[in-house]
């Protein structure tokens, strides 16, 4: 029996009936959680708000079904409807990405880095990566993630006082003396673009493939403000599908056509069982959004407000790792900047309902869990609506927050004025 869309909204609303009656506890931390996303700031470089539409799709009748397998070949019956989503998914990757194929199941962002490493390269193979502390990610190399117990992981670093340059002759040098299997490029905290022929040229020069992982700037790719790895002729693209894009939380793997089926049998079955087939609906739905003239220019106001913002922290005394930024983020080296750690600057924002994440800064001395430096960026807030002069206002707020942080009246004043603030800036899918 079909559901109309009037008989629909009366069914949703019931289920939340029967939950808050069910679960108060569970209905209430979900009910908290919207107040604290519309109250305050988001500023998390790696979260964003998502689509209404994203909300419903994610929140489907999908989630009962098991699809092990790709479109056209299951394990189990019952999947017209799933092989429709996930075919739509997959060619909207392709086309929005210029790839030749996708795959949408990875859960997230490690298990789509793990599948390409477990897919392409045999244990112990060498790959070349950026270091961690300079804004490399875990699945990158380093010791405490299980895929640097299994490959042998090189890192190369970044010239911070040089607006983070990545020298190609020490790129070079490096790949020449480890003989990787694979060049890595990509990052979780380095705020600039990605010269990718250079990678390119290092990785065809000793043989390597070539990989990058867009995971925090695949929104931007694809809205055509920052390069994007598959005009330099790269083997593999891996991207989540919430952060920039906006969509849920999944990742992609993206690749040439003559790489597809190492792809995905190293995702199924190789590292995953059953697909969520609730969020591939969500990322199909994502990446028809992403097609749209609208999100084109939305990528363009990430940017625009990330240049504001940064340029307002400088012009207030704050040191920025890279001087500035080319993409959605930038890093505050706050013990530089005013004496106070990144672990006490984060708490100090969240009491004025600025939400950040503590950060290591290149060659950090101190522990990743107290850290020197804040990691900021600029797709939530945009997505809220945002643009350059309440930008501006943030980043005076923050300047204001560390610099009187045990000036209690003060932070509260700073508190009720972000406050204010968010109140005529609605956040999509809640309000």
């Amino acid at each position: 029996m079909s559901t109309t869309t009037d008989e629909l909204n009366p069914l949703i609303l019931k289920n939340w009936e029967n939950l808050r009656d069910f679960d108060p506890e569970i209905y209430g931390a979900i009910r908290g959680e919207e107040v604290r996303e519309t109250e305050g700031i988001e500023l998390i470089p790696s979260e964003n708000y998502t689509y209404a539409e994203v909300l419903a799709a994610n929140g489907s009748v999908f989630t009962n079904k098991y699809a092990e397998g790709y479109p056209g070949r299951r394990y189990y019956g019952g999947q017209e409807y799933t092989d429709v989503i996930e075919s739509l998914a997959i060619q909207r990757a392709k086309d929005v990405f210029k790839c030749g194929h996708a795959n949408v199941q990875p859960l997230s962002g490690s298990p789509m880095n793990q599948a390409v490493y477990l897919g392409f390269l045999k244990p112990g193979d060498t790959i070349l990566g950026m270091d961690l502390s300079h804004g490399g990610h875990l699945t990158h190399g380093h010791p405490v993630s299980h895929m640097g117990k299994i490959f042998n992981f090189v890192r190369y670093k970044t010239y911070p006082e040089e607006e983070g340059r990545i020298d190609e002759a020490e790129l070079l040098a490096l790949a020449k003396e480890h003989k990787p299997k694979m060049i890595l490029c990509g990052y979780t905290s380095y705020p600039r673009d990605i010269d990718y022929a250079m990678f390119k040229r290092v990785a065809d020069e000793v043989g390597a493939l070539t990989m990058a992982d867009v995971a925090h700037i695949g929104g931007l790719i694809a809205g055509g403000v920052m390069r994007n790895p598959f005009d330099y002729d790269f083997d593999i693209v891996t991207t989540t599908t919430h952060k920039s894009l906006r969509g849920p939380r999944g990742g992609m793997i993206l690749c040439k056509e003559e790489h597809k089926k190492t792809v995905d049998k190293s995702v199924f079955p190789g590292l995953q069982g059953g697909p969520h087939m609730q969020t591939i609906a969500s990322i199909a739905v994502t990446l028809k959004k992403a097609q749209e003239p609208e999100f084109k220019e939305y990528a363009e106001q990430v940017m625009k407000n990330s240049k504001v913002l940064a340029q307002t922290l400088m012009d207030g005394g704050m040191k920025l790792v890279t001087n500035g930024t080319d993409n959605h983020m930038m890093v505050m080296d706050t013990t530089e900047s005013f004496q106070i750690g990144g672990t006490q600057a984060e708490e100090i924002l969240d009491r004025v309902g600025i939400t950040t994440n503590k950060q290591v800064i290149p060659d950090d001395p101190n522990p990743p869990l107290k850290p020197s430096g804040v990691r900021l960026g600029t797709p939530a807030a945009t997505s809220r609506g945002f643009k350059e002069a309440e930008m501006e206002k943030i980043g005076n707020w923050i300047l204001e927050a560390l610099k009187n942080h045990e000036d209690e009246a003060k932070l509260n004043e700073i508190k009720a004025a972000v406050m204010e603030m968010c109140k005529g800036f609605p956040v999509p899918g809640i309000s």
